[in-house]
C-alpha cells in the first residue's frame, strides 16, 4: 500500500507568505458567460484543456463557467517549497464570486450550494496522468442543501460518495483500493453488480464508511470546509505534476518537465442527476481509422470518470441518435463547429444535465498513425488545410506504426475471443496480468501482452514495454484505448467474453484457461484476441499513406537512400520510397554458411598466392550479390562500402577454440585435426588487438593487403559491366572506409579506379562511377578540403563519428548511457540522434572544407542517424544531399526531409 499523504486537514488554513508573481502578471483567467480571458494563443499558461474552454466559450460553445490557475503559478508552488502565492485566494474568491454571479449559487452556501471540478491541465495532453476532483464543495450541510434544491437525494448522496472517493484518493493519498473494497462489500450484500443500483440509505452506509476509512488512514477528519477543500484539492493537483506516472509519462513522450500543469476549476454540471443526465465523450473522427464520422461513447445517468475509467462498458454515440435525436443534432452542430474552428480532429467530453448539453473539454485528438495520415489527407482534399499544413502535423516517427506486420489473411488462426478494436496492428507476445510483470519479462527481450480488467494511469510504465494491450473492461475512449492509439500499440478493449483474475495469474474464455507467459495473439484491427503466435505479413504504402508520401517527395530537397546488403532489403527499400542504396557493407556477405570458410582459408593464407587463391573463390559470390542489387535498384546508385571490420571477426573465439583443442586432445582424435585447430588459434591470437574498432581494419587492409580491395573491385565493376551489356543503366559508387588521410585514399582509389578501367576494357561498355570515402575519424573532417581533392563523394558514417568524438564505445556505452540519460548529463542517446554541438560541428565542418575544394561534392550520411528525424532535418539544414537508413526507416526519412522544408508543429497533442 502507498504511503498515505501527510496532508493535514484544518478548519482554517492559512496560506504561507511566499515570493510571488510580478502583481503585472495574471495569476487566474476567467471563462463564461460568453466571454474569456485567454485561449489558443495562451496554452503555454492555461495548458490545453484551459486553453479549450477559453477558446470554446469565446466562440459561442455552451461550456459551465470556471476559471484556470495558471501554469506559471504551478512553477511557482514548486519554486517556493509547494506552497501557493499569498495574493493565490483573493483571485480565488474574486473569481468564484463572478461564476456564482452567472450560475446564481454561491460556493459553501447551504440551501443554493455552487460545487465544483478541479482539474489538471498541462499544455500537452497526459491523459490519466495527473488528477481529477469532481463534486468539490459538498459537506454534510452543503449535501441537504443539494437535496432541497433537486429533491434527488440520491444524485446527491451519489455526488457526495464519489466526491469523498476521490478526495480520499487524490488529495490524502488514500489507496483507492480502500474506496473500493467498501463499495464491492455494499454490492455484494444486495447482490448487484452495478454503483446504480445502490439505494440512498447504501449510499449513506458508504458515506459514513468512507470518512471512517479516512480518519484511520490520515489521523484526521474529513474536511467540511468547502474553501479550505479547494486550497487542498489546488495543491494535490499540482502535486500530481511529479507523479510518478506523469514523470514516466513525460519521458516516454519527450514532454518537458518544466512546463507546469494549470489548475481549472469550473462550475459542476452532472450526467449522474437521473435518466435525462449522461455524459460522454468523444472524437470528431475515428481515432483509429480516420473515418469522418463522429466516435464516442456515453453513459447514461453517470460522471465522466466512469467513462474514462472503463469500469462500466459504455454506449456507443450511435445509439444517442436513435434514442435522443435532438440532442444528437446539437452535439453534431457543435462538434462540427469546433472541428472547423481547430481545422483537426478534436477531442470533447460533454455532459447533459436534464436535457441541456454541456461541453467541458475540447483539445487536438490523439489519433493512430492511419489515422493520422487520412485526416491528413481528407482535410486538405476538404480544403481545411493544405498540403504543407498536412505534412506540418504528422510526426514522423507516428509512421513506424504503419510499416509494422499486420495478421496474415490467408493465415489459419484460432479466435478465441472478440473485444472492441481500440488501437489497430497486431502483436503476439507472452502473456502478463501486471505494469511490473510486464517491465521484468520485457527487460528479459520477451514480448509481453498485457492483459487487465482495465488498465489506469498506474499500468503506463507496462503498456509503454508492452507489444499489445487486451483488457476485458472498457470502452473506445478507455484509459487503455486512448493511452494504446497515442504510443502506436495493438490495443482491445471491452472484451467481456475473458474472464480476468490477476490475482492467480490467469484468464479463462470457451473452455480454454490461459495462464502467466502463455502466447497470445491480438488483432487491434479487428479486436480478435488468437490462440498462439500468428502469421503476419508487410503492409504495402497504398491509398491514403502512399498519396501522402507523394507529397513529401514534392516538397523535400533530401535524398533518402536504404542501407542494404542483399537483394531483399534492397527490394523492400524500394517499396518505401528509397532512392539508392547510401550502404552495402560487403562483409555481411561473408558471413553466409557456404563463403565463411572460404574468408577463414583467405584470413590463413600465409602468402600472397595462396591469399589471391581465396579470393577468386570469393570473387563469384561476390559479384552475385552485387549484380542482384543493381538489377534491384534499376538505375538508382549504388554505394558500396569495401571490406571494414576487422579480420578477427571472421574467426571462431580464442575461448571457443581452447575448450575444442582440449576436448579433441581428451577423445585422442587425429593430430591432423588438433593441428589444424591450433593453427588456427595460432593466427586468431595473432590478429587479436586491444582495441579493434581502432585497429586493422577498413582502409587499412585494403594497404596492407592490396588484393583484398582490388577483388571486390573487380567484382563490383564485371557485375556492373554485365549488366549494362544487356543495356540496363548501372551507377556503382566505391566508397573506402575508415580513410584518415589523404594518402590513405589515393593507395584505395588507385586501386579502384585501375580495375574499373581494365574491366571495362575487358567487357568493351562504360559506365559511370565514383570512388568517394566514408568520413567517420574526426581528422578526415579537418582536413576534407585535402581529401575532397581526390574523393568525389563524402557519406559520414556517424557511428563510428559519435564513437571517437565522445571517446564512447558503442558496444560497451549502453552500460552507462541510460543512467546519464536520467540523471541530466546527456540530453538524449548521442548513437540515436545526432549530437549537433559536438559530432555536428565536426560533420559540418567537413561538408564545408570538402565542398570548398570541390563544390558539386555528393554528400550524405548512411549511420542509422539517417532514419532519425531531427538528424534528418539537421543534414538538411547543413546542406547534404542524401541520407541513408534502414529500409524501415525510410518513410520516416522522408517525411522528416519535407518538414526540414516546411517546418513542423509541435507533434505532442493537447
Amino acid at each position: 500500500m502507498p504511503k498515505v499523504k501527510k496532508a493535514k486537514v484544518r478548519k482554517k488554513r492559512k496560506t504561507k507568505k511566499v515570493k510571488t508573481i510580478s502583481e503585472k502578471r495574471k495569476h487566474i483567467y476567467f471563462f463564461g458567460g460568453g466571454k474569456a480571458q485567454g485561449g489558443e494563443k495562451l496554452k503555454d499558461l492555461l495548458g490545453g484543456k484551459g486553453a479549450g474552454l477559453a477558446e470554446m466559450t469565446n466562440i459561442g460553445v455552451p461550456v459551465p463557467p470556471g476559471f484556470t490557475i495558471s501554469t506559471e503559478v504551478c512553477n511557482l508552488f514548486y519554486k517556493n517549497d509547494m506552497s501557493l502565492p499569498q495574493k493565490l485566494n483573493k483571485e480565488i474568491a474574486e473569481n468564484l464570486k463572478k461564476v456564482e454571479k452567472l450560475v446564481r449559487a454561491k460556493f459553501g452556501d447551504t440551501k443554493n450550494p455552487l460545487l465544483v471540478s478541479v482539474r489538471s491541465g498541462a499544455k500537452f495532453s497526459m491523459p490519466g496522468m495527473m488528477d481529477t476532483i469532481l463534486n468539490l464543495g459538498l459537506n454534510e450541510k452543503t449535501t441537504e442543501g443539494l437535496i432541497q434544491k433537486t429533491k434527488n437525494d440520491r444524485f446527491a448522496y451519489d455526488s457526495y460518495r464519489r466526491f469523498i472517493q476521490m478526495f480520499g484518493n487524490v488529495v490524502l493519498g488514500i489507496d483507492k483500493s480502500e474506496f473500493e473494497k467498501i463499495i464491492e462489500k455494499k454490492k455484494e450484500e444486495h447482490r448487484i453488480k452495478m454503483d446504480a443500483s445502490l439505494l440512498v440509505e447504501d449510499l449513506k452506509d458508504i458515506i459514513s464508511k468512507f470518512k471512517r476509512k479516512i480518519k484511520s488512514k490520515s489521523g484526521e477528519d474529513f474536511p467540511q470546509d468547502p474553501f479550505v477543500q479547494l486550497e487542498m484539492a489546488i495543491e494535490a493537483v499540482f502535486k500530481s505534476w511529479n507523479n510518478p506516472r506523469a514523470i514516466h509519462y513525460r519521458k516516454l513522450n519527450q514532454i518537458p518537465s518544466n512546463l507546469g500543469t494549470a489548475v481549472n476549476i469550473q462550475t459542476m454540471v452532472f450526467g449522474n442527476m437521473g435518466e435525462n443526465s449522461l455524459t460522454g465523450v468523444g472524437f470528431t473522427r475515428n481515432p483509429s481509422t480516420g473515418e469522418k464520422k463522429l466516435f464516442g461513447e456515453y453513459l447514461d445517468n453517470a460522471q465522466g470518470e466512469d467513462v474514462v475509467a472503463g469500469i462500466r462498458t459504455p454506449k456507443q454515440i450511435e445509439k444517442l441518435e436513435k434514442e435522443r435525436t435532438d440532442l444528437f443534432k446539437k452535439l453534431l452542430f457543435i462538434t462540427k463547429k469546433l472541428e472547423r474552428h481547430y481545422k483537426d480532429i478534436q477531442d470533447f467530453e460533454f455532459t447533459v444535465q436534464e436535457g441541456k448539453l454541456y461541453m467541458l473539454q475540447t483539445r487536438t485528438g490523439k489519433r493512430t498513425a492511419h489515422a493520422a495520415v487520412k485526416i491528413a489527407v481528407d482535410m486538405v482534399k476538404e480544403k481545411l488545410i493544405s498540403k504543407q499544413e498536412a505534412i506540418r502535423r504528422i510526426e514522423p516517427s507516428q509512421l513506424d506504426q504503419l510499416l509494422h506486420p499486420i495478421i496474415d489473411p490467408d493465415a489459419k488462426v484460432e479466435i478465441i475471443a472478440q473485444g472492441l478494436a481500440a488501437s489497430p496492428g497486431a502483436a503476439s507476445g507472452k502473456i502478463v496480468f501486471s505494469a511490473e510483470d510486464a517491465v521484468k519479462l520485457a527487460n528479459s527481450e520477451e514480448n509481453v501482452i498485457l492483459v487487465r480488467k482495465e488498465t489506469n494511469p498506474d499500468d503506463i510504465s507496462g503498456m509503454a514495454v508492452a507489444v499489445g494491450i487486451l483488457t476485458a473492461r472498457g470502452g473506445m475512449t478507455s484509459h487503455a484505448a486512448v493511452v494504446a492509439r497515442g504510443m502506436g500499440i495493438p490495443c482491445i478493449v471491452g472484451c467481456e467474453e475473458i474472464r480476468v483474475n490477476e490475482e492467480r495469474k490467469v484468464f479463462t474464455v470457451k473452455g480454454y484457461i490461459l495462464r502467466e507467459k502463455d502466447n497470445i495473439s491480438i488483432n487491434g484491427t479487428t479486436g480478435e484476441v488468437i490462440l498462439g503466435i500468428a502469421s503476419t505479413i508487410q503492409p504495402a504504402l497504398t491509398g491514403e499513406f502512399g498519396e501522402f508520401m507523394e507529397w513529401t517527395d514534392q516538397i523535400r530537397k533530401l535524398g533518402v537512400r536504404a542501407n542494404a546488403d542483399i537483394p531483399k532489403d534492397a527490394e523492400q527499400a524500394i517499396k518505401f520510397g528509397a532512392e539508392g542504396i547510401g550502404l552495402c557493407r560487403t562483409e555481411h556477405m561473408f558471413f553466409a554458411k557456404d563463403r565463411l570458410p572460404i574468408v577463414r582459408e583467405m584470413i590463413l593464407a600465409k602468402t600472397k598466392e595462396e591469399r589471391e587463391a581465396a579470393l577468386n573463390k570469393l570473387l563469384p559470390f561476390q559479384k552475385s550479390d552485387f549484380k542482384g542489387l543493381f538489377e534491384v535498384m534499376k538505375g538508382f546508385p549504388v554505394t558500396i562500402r569495401t571490406l571494414d571490420p576487422p579480420l578477427h571477426e571472421f574467426l571462431p573465439k580464442k575461448e571457443d577454440l581452447l575448450v575444442e583443442i582440449a576436448e579433441l586432445k581428451a577423445k585422442n582424435e587425429e593430430p591432423e585435426k588438433i593441428k589444424e585447430k591450433e593453427s588456427l588459434l595460432a593466427r586468431v591470437e595473432e590478429l587479436s588487438e586491444f582495441n579493434p574498432m581502432l585497429g586493422h581494419r577498413g582502409c587499412r587492409l585494403g594497404i596492407v593487403y592490396p588484393e583484398m580491395t582490388e577483388m571486390q573491385a573487380k567484382a563490383i565493376f564485371e557485375a556492373a559491366c554485365e549488366l549494362a551489356k544487356q543495356k540496363k543503366v548501372v551507377v556503382p559508387e566505391v566508397m573506402i572506409p575508415l580513410v584518415g588521410t589523404l594518402e590513405e585514399f589515393k593507395n584505395q582509389k588507385e586501386i579502384v579506379v585501375r580495375v574499373a578501367e581494365e574491366t571495362m576494357k575487358k567487357y568493351k561498355v562504360r559506365i559511370k562511377y565514383l570512388v568517394g570515402t566514408m568520413i567517420e575519424i574526426p581528422r578526415a573532417s579537418l582536413t576534407a578540403d585535402e581529401i575532397a581533392s581526390e574523393a568525389e563523394f563524402f557519406s559520414f558514417g556517424t557511428n563510428d563519428m559519435t564513437q571517437m568524438v565522445y571517446g564512447y564505445s558503442r558496444d560497451d556505452a549502453g552500460k552507462f548511457i541510460r543512467y546519464y540519460i536520467e540523471h541530466g548529463i546527456l540530453p538524449f542517446d548521442p548513437f540515436v540522434s545526432i549530437d549537433q554541438k559536438g559530432v555536428g560541428q565536426i560533420i559540418a565542418m567537413g561538408v564545408k572544407k570538402g565542398r570548398s575544394k570541390r563544390p558539386d561534392l555528393k554528400i550524405g550520411i548512411c549511420g542509422e542517424h539517417g532514419g532519425d528525424p531531427e538528424s534528418v532535418i539537421f543534414c538538411h539544414e547543413i546542406g547534404l544531399d542524401y541520407v541513408s537508413c534502414s529500409p524501415y526507416r525510410i518513410p520516416i526519412a522522408r517525411l522528416a526531409a519535407a518538414q526540414a522544408v516546411v517546418g513542423r508543429q509541435a507533434y505532442t497533442t493537447v
